[in-house]
């Protein structure tokens, strides 16, 4: 079975959960106490897709603003990038539209764009609507799933769903590292995400 690296980067303001999702799809583990990532985070998890073995290869990003310009060191080359609001913050929900914006202006072409709601735990508290995200999830061609990391909702069908997004090899006999190739990346910090 081949294995393909997928290159995929977290983006979305400080807070929203993106290292908790991170850290609950790799290694099914939710930390209450998890510090803010410092430039970035790495992270690999290897799953099943059709016929072939998807390796996401997960930079995980800080979502300060100090940090913003490392992004595109992140974003390119990616196969998929997943921005990520907190259902219970508007203003978190507008920055992953200046996201959207930045990611179709500089963004690699091809890229497979998911909008995840983090926190659909706290859906007593939401200011975000699923209906609107849904929406503009929907008019710019973006998966869209509402995850709580804490209670492991959704994280693995984010992945799922990013995974059958990427075409598959025309020739599965091609080396996996062809298909995708990566760019020189910056050395990943040395904080555990769990």
């Amino acid at each position: 079975m081949a294995i393909r690296e997928l290159k995929v980067c977290l983006l979305g303001d400080t807070g929203v959960g993106k290292s908790s999702i991170v850290c609950r799809f790799v290694q099914d583990h939710f930390d209450h106490n998890i510090s803010p990532t410092i430039g970035a985070s790495f992270l690999t998890k290897t799953v099943p897709s059709g016929n072939e073995l998807h390796k996401f290869l997960i930079w995980d990003t800080a979502g300060q603003e100090r940090f913003h310009s490392l992004a595109p060191m992140y974003y390119r080359g990616s196969a998929a990038a997943v921005i990520v609001y907190d259902i219970t913050k508007l203003d978190s929900f507008q920055t992953l539209k200046k996201w959207v914006k930045e990611l179709k202006e500089h963004g690699p072409e091809d890229i497979v764009v998911a909008i995840a709601g983090n926190k659909n735990d706290l859906g007593d508290i939401r200011e975000v609507p699923m209906k609107e995200a849904k929406e503009f999830a929907e008019s710019i061609a973006a998966i869209f799933i509402e995850t709580s990391a804490r209670n492991a909702v959704n994280v693995e069908e984010l992945f799922q769903k990013i995974s059958k997004q990427i075409p598959p090899l025309e020739n599965p006999e091609v080396d996996s590292n062809d298909s995708f190739k990566l760019t020189r990346q910056p050395a990943p910090s040395t904080r555990r995400c769990c």
